[in-house]
């Protein structure tokens, strides 16, 4: 059975960047958001540390100086128009999240109180500054619910536990809705529209060890990469330095903000060495390739010699209860260690994709070398590459980018609304969908998704992390052509209709292979190392081959096709990347 609904604007994923987006709709246009959680549930909740504007409330700052601290973070990858502007919005941005009720931690004086953080200078790089306003070390949390708060006020129409599953395009190329599996009936839903904005989130799930939730699979992005759209700068991954020890579960980079210091196992504070200005508030990936570095040159800390210690036992027991509350509390629960008393020991892990979807700053979704507008279709947020993080995105960058894109991509798509007609939609539109989930309910035997998924996110933690070279990527590659085969023959256990878990995870497989493809072609590709992508056979930053973005296209045989487009320089030349 097949529901059919029509909406002038649909909105793919409740968190922050579609929360946003859908304010902005719902004033105008009649707009549907399709979740697969609840929205509170979504994984912007989980962003601790803070969400960053020159507001210079504490110490002196301007949108300028922020701007170039992106660009630089971004290793000069960065497209500088959109970062500017992004810096520039930044402060209404967040003025309008505080006339929202969203309780932002005060100075003494009662203005909005901002720490410090990673990459975050004065004046160009002269010393770090405090930009980050936060709410505690929840401030993800505050956000999602300011924003759902404000959604519930408009009356957006929410369609909660839907999985988006396809895209829908009318013969001439334009948007036309999305084809989605109902979780508590087992019901496909069709879903006509002028106009579809995708805010999915991440796909760090492809790694073993991430700080993402288990929903974040990637969705939107291997959805339209299998519709054609390419995937942009995919080989730029973000792995986060300060994980918990073997679990990823994310210690934000506001205990470093409060002066919280990394050790090794001789207790030296090592980022004096690779970063000797910022020292521990370097930006996130030359934090973790200098504990790579360290645990390379035997002086990681722990059992295993794998890990290095976060050191907060200096801090006052006021800080580190009144503004680092979760961030205690989880090295308490999940490590059984008090810190403060005792060393925390942490390590990298896969946090955030600089790359996917590519975008303007209106939140359309671009294709090739010319990024050519796709009508009516959008993304904000993790899932989208406007790119204002390059190579390597600066803390509290995120949460920026998905109230300052969402609010541009929604205002922009119910523009596109209000002008355009309903497209056509496709004959037997959800036929992609249930042919799939037909052939994995009706084998009885096949591959078993969990397994798979297992191999794949073993393989990329050990051959597409932190450091990469040309031998493993190869070998990746291999190991992804037959999960790619295997994949083919999967099984569900559970053929049931209602609340399929099983099925929706054998899906959320594909879409983790349809990411993991484009990133390790990428990253094999790209012979330098810049930002995130650190290849130790090429330990040089190649500005005269490489300052460009790479896109991949999907081709019909599986293979992947790469082409390039100029990043959009600007004011800031590209430098040697010191701090």
């Amino acid at each position: 059975m097949t529901t059919f609904h029509t909406y002038d604007a649909v909105i793919v994923g409740a968190g922050g960047a579609g929360l946003r987006a859908a304010i902005e709709a719902a004033d105008h246009v009649r707009t549907a958001v399709i979740s697969k959680l609840y929205p509170t549930r979504s994984h912007t909740g989980t962003a601790q540390g803070g969400v960053c504007a020159a507001l210079g409330n504490v110490e002196e700052d301007y949108p300028e100086w922020h701007a170039f601290d992106t660009v630089k973070g971004g290793d000069y990858l960065v497209d500088q128009p959109e970062a500017l502007l992004m810096c520039e919005e930044a402060v209404d941005a967040i003025y309008e999240l505080e006339h929202w009720g969203l309780p932002f931690n005060r100075t003494p004086d009662g203005k909005i109180d901002q720490r410090r953080f990673g990459g975050h200078t004065r004046n160009h790089g002269e010393a770090p500054v405090k930009r980050a306003c936060y709410a505690a070390d929840r401030t993800g949390h505050m956000i999602l619910q300011t924003l759902y708060q404000q959604c519930v006020k408009r009356n957006v129409r929410f369609f909660n536990e839907f999985y988006v599953l396809d895209q829908l395009f009318s013969d001439d190329g334009r948007c036309a809705g999305v084809v989605a599996y109902e979780l508590a009936t087992g019901e496909l839903h069709v879903f006509r529209a002028k106009a579809v904005l995708y805010a999915t989130g991440g796909s760090g799930r492809m790694f073993k060890v991430t700080s993402n939730a288990h929903t974040l699979t990637g969705d939107g992005q291997a959805i339209l990469y299998r519709r054609g759209i390419p995937m942009q700068d995919m080989e730029f991954f973000q792995f986060h330095p300060t994980g918990v020890y073997k679990m990823g579960i994310l210690l934000s980079e506001a205990v470093r903000g409060e002066g919280g210091i990394l050790l090794n196992a001789e207790g030296e504070r090592f980022m004096e060495r690779y970063a000797p200005t910022v020292k521990d508030l370097a930006p996130r990936d030359m934090v973790s390739r200098a504990i790579y570095q360290e645990i390379k040159e035997g002086r990681g800390a722990g059992p295993n010699k794998d890990a290095v210690w976060l050191d907060v036992r200096h801090l006052p027991r006021e800080v580190i209860e009144e503004k680092l509350p979760d961030v205690t509390e989880f090295a308490r629960i999940y490590l059984g260690v008090e810190p403060t008393r005792e060393l925390v020991p942490i390590q990298p892990t896969a946090h955030y994709a600089m790359g996917g979807i590519p975008t303007d700053a209106d939140g359309r979704v671009v294709v090739g070398p010319e990024a050519t507008p796709v009508p009516g279709l959008y993304a904000a947020g993790e899932c989208a590459c406007v790119s204002v993080h390059g190579a390597n995105r600066l803390g509290t960058n995120s949460l920026l980018d998905i109230v300052v894109f969402g609010r541009r991509g929604g205002r922009h798509l119910a523009g596109f609304c209000r002008d355009a007609d309903l497209p056509p939609l496709p004959e037997r539109p959800e036929g992609f969908v249930r042919d799939l989930l037909d052939a994995m309910l009706a084998r009885e035997r096949g591959a078993n998704a969990a397994d798979l998924r297992t191999e794949l996110q073993d393989s990329m933690f050990d051959l597409a992390f932190v450091v990469r070279t040309e031998e493993g990527l190869r070998k990746m590659r291999e190991i992804l052509g037959g999960l790619r085969e295997r994949y083919a023959e999967v099984a569900v256990q559970d053929k049931g209709s209602r609340y399929n878990t099983d099925l929706m995870e054998a899906v959320e497989l594909g879409f983790l292979l349809d990411n993991a493809e484009p990133l390790v072609e990428a990253a094999l590709a790209r012979t330098e190392s810049r930002g995130a992508h650190w290849r130790d056979d090429f330990p040089q930053r190649d500005d005269v081959n490489w300052l460009k973005h790479s896109l991949a296209y999907k081709q019909p045989d599986g293979s992947v096709r790469l082409e390039y487009k100029p990043v959009r320089l600007g004011i800031y030349e590209p430098a040697e990347r010191k701090y």
